[in-house]
């Protein structure tokens, strides 16, 4: 199985020259670590930061300088910082090329939940309502089994929805799957996971199409 930060390793593959991408919180924060220096791209954060760069080395954190998770971060040559109103209208607008998620869940119709558990406090959806609205390419980096080791991957949410029908691609520990008109279809399986293993993880019904090939992390 995949830790988080190859997880994110292999959502970076998905990283075109000259996009404009925003990372969620949680895994999606640590794409920017994976994405070749030869690349040009911008990373957005919906508090109203262009042109982050990969996580700053222990010693080397600025306080003033955040992500929309209050996680300390880097910036590139030529980054640039404006209000959140700025920021919103940038995502609302369909200028962001590239969005990556966390999720609790993951329908097989592309529904996500992502911000609220039942019973516990929250401030509020934040920034996702308008992202997933928005993006018309969101791949979501979340891991397949929670803490109690039912599937994530679902026929149906049943956490509060953040979106309908708006997921693309999902990377978790195990697999790499996408979103069809038909249910999730299996494109990669993580080094040393078979297929049987992960249909056992899996709540939703896979399409499967032939032999699955291993993800490429390097």
């Amino acid at each position: 199985m995949l830790t988080k930060e190859q997880i994110a390793k292999r959502i970076a593959k998905e990283v075109k020259d000259g996009f404009y991408v925003n990372l969620g919180i949680g895994i999606p924060t640590l794409v920017a670590n994976y994405v070749p220096q030869n690349l040009n791209v911008e990373f957005q954060s919906e508090n109203g930061i262009l042109g982050m760069g990969p996580f700053p080395y222990e010693g080397e954190e600025d306080a003033d300088l955040i992500n929309a998770g209050k996680q300390t971060i880097t910036m590139l040559p030529g980054g640039s910082f404006f209000d959140s109103a700025f920021s919103f209208g940038m995502i609302r607008s369909q200028k962001v090329d590239l969005t990556i998620l966390g999720a609790m869940e993951v329908s097989e119709k592309g529904d996500i939940a992502n911000w609220k558990i039942p019973g516990k406090m929250v401030k509020g959806m934040g920034g996702a309502m308008d992202l997933v609205a928005s993006a018309e390419n969101i791949i979501v980096a979340m891991m397949h089994v929670n803490k109690a080791g039912e599937s994530k991957i679902l026929r149906e949410c049943t956490l509060p929805l953040t979106g309908v029908n708006c997921v693309k691609k999902v990377v978790t520990e195990l697999a790499v799957l996408e979103v069809t008109p038909n249910g999730f279809k299996l494109l990669e399986r993580a080094p040393g996971v078979s297929v049987e293993d992960i249909i056992k993880a899996t709540e939703a019904d896979l399409i499967i199409e032939g032999d699955i090939p291993e993800m490429q992390l390097d």
